[in-house]
């Protein structure tokens, strides 16, 4: 951070310092951490946050933060005045603090974008035209659709870490021809929680001479990722999932496919120099930077506040955190395991390494339908579907490819069968009452039935009015 911004900004890092010193070993104080909901029962909870898989709570340091920026900001790399050339140091910094979050080598670019998704549309748009590209069947679809113009290989869904090297391995050794080839890979399933052999399989890739990209958006909150340790080509990961708010995401990495391609967005901060051709068009000389592929104007806060939660979560220490999270999963998969009636879905088994993303289905509940109780009867946030990743759930369940099902939107009544399941998942700001009461809520709705009334409404599971 330079000299004028952090001078700028400095009240709000030195409260966040002493909260940070004071809440290692506690859940770090996230946005809305005292929101209370009402209660289809009558009265009003404290409202359990347990959809972090989908969006987490921004931190409260990341929110101070921004707040403090806020009134500096600025246009950036195109303007002459402080504030403009305030938020372009704060911009430019951000993406340096990003690089050393995730341990860049040096030559790796850090493209800014607007989430996981748009990272990897990014990446799809710069492979090489003749690149083959390789990605299990059990990922999230921002992994497993984007790459529309490249021949694709779908890989099945492996059932141990070591068989999904193998796979890959062979997959590779296989393809013909022999060319520019991409392996694209989850760190931790947003389905399972369970942690990927990104090292091994990154090693695989390279073995074969391919590249690989790491899709980061749920093992970055929970774990540290570096690219030199993982020796991983790429990596793809979002703001509202690392407790930053608004939409911004990251695309880190090699620079040589990305400085070889046409931009992603044509258009001012893109373009180094554009002039007019004797016969009427146009010469572009587009910049060989990260900025190649940041046509437009940025999202300054949303990468603010990526920057900033990366400092926070360092600053925290991932040991501290990693551990708190084993021993949130634990409560939960043991409260889980103690009603008969909940199968816990998993690809690696119940001793693989995971983070806390628990994904599962109770017999004779449709799976909206316990959600929408959690919700209306507990107070308790969870994500019932297929979680955008539809062929995982539906291999995960046992059913066939064909078989009807949407994410959040079954069309099956209160206490039908559905192809759907339920997430619950948590992160550094989960306090131990919250997955207290989920487990508890979980028994006593197997136990006792619900004690409200529901209904479909627009293919969601409702309370009755």
């Amino acid at each position: 951070m330079s000299a004028r911004l952090s001078t700028a900004v400095s009240a709000s890092t030195a409260t966040s310092a002493s909260s940070d010193e004071a809440c290692c070993a506690a859940p770090l104080p996230v946005l809305g951490r005292d929101v209370t909901v009402p209660l289809v029962t009558g009265g009003e909870v404290t409202y359990a946050a347990l959809d972090y898989a989908a969006s987490a709570p921004a931190l409260q340091r990341v929110w101070d933060d921004v707040a403090a920026y806020a009134p500096y900001y600025g246009s950036v790399h195109r303007g002459a005045g402080y504030l403009s050339q305030l938020s372009t140091d704060l911009f430019e910094n951000s993406r340096a603090a990003v690089a050393e979050f995730l341990d860049c080598r040096e030559g790796d670019q850090v493209v800014f974008t607007r989430s996981t998704t748009d990272s990897l549309n990014l990446l799809a748009q710069v492979v090489p035209a003749d690149c083959q590209v390789f990605v299990f069947e059990t990922e999230h679809h921002a992994s497993l659709l984007p790459w529309r113009d490249a021949r694709v290989t779908y890989l099945n869904a492996p059932r141990t870490p070591q068989q999904a090297v193998r796979t890959l391995e062979r997959a590779l050794a296989d393809r013909d021809p022999y060319g520019p080839a991409l392996v694209c890979v989850t760190g931790a399933s947003n389905v399972t929680g369970e942690l990927w052999p990104v090292k091994e399989l990154a090693a695989a890739a390279h073995a074969h001479g391919a590249r690989i990209v790491l899709d980061a958006a749920q093992l970055a909150p929970h774990h540290p990722v570096s690219v030199r340790e993982l020796d991983v080509d790429w990596i793809a990961f979002s703001g509202h999932k690392l407790y930053a708010p608004f939409g911004s995401g990251v695309l880190a990495g090699r620079a040589d496919w990305l400085q070889a391609s046409e931009p992603y967005l044509a258009g001012g901060g893109a373009s180094r120099k554009v002039a007019r051709r004797a016969d009427g068009g146009v010469d572009v000389d587009w910049h060989t930077t990260a900025a190649r592929h940041e046509a437009g104007s940025p999202n300054v806060i949303g990468v603010y506040a990526i920057a900033s939660a990366c400092k926070a979560l360092t600053e925290a220490g991932f040991e501290g955190l990693v551990e708190r999270e084993k021993h949130l999963i634990a409560k939960v998969r043991e409260g889980l395991a103690a009603v008969p009636e909940v199968r816990v879905l998993s690809l690696f088994g119940d001793d693989a390494p995971r983070v806390g993303v628990i994904s599962f289905v109770v017999d004779g509940w449709n799976s909206s339908h316990f959600a929408a109780a959690l919700s209306a009867e507990y107070g308790i946030g969870v994500r019932d579907g297929l979680f955008c990743a539809h062929p995982l759930v539906r291999t995960l369940l046992g059913s066939e490819p064909q078989e009807p099902g949407e994410c959040g939107a079954p069309e099956a009544e209160p206490g039908e069968r559905s192809l759907n399941a339920i997430r619950v998942s948590f992160g550094a700001g989960t306090p131990d009452e919250h997955v207290e009461r989920f487990v508890r809520a979980v028994g006593e709705l197997v136990r006792e039935g619900a004690k409200w009334t529901y209904r479909t409404e627009e293919g969601r599971c409702v309370p009755a009015r």
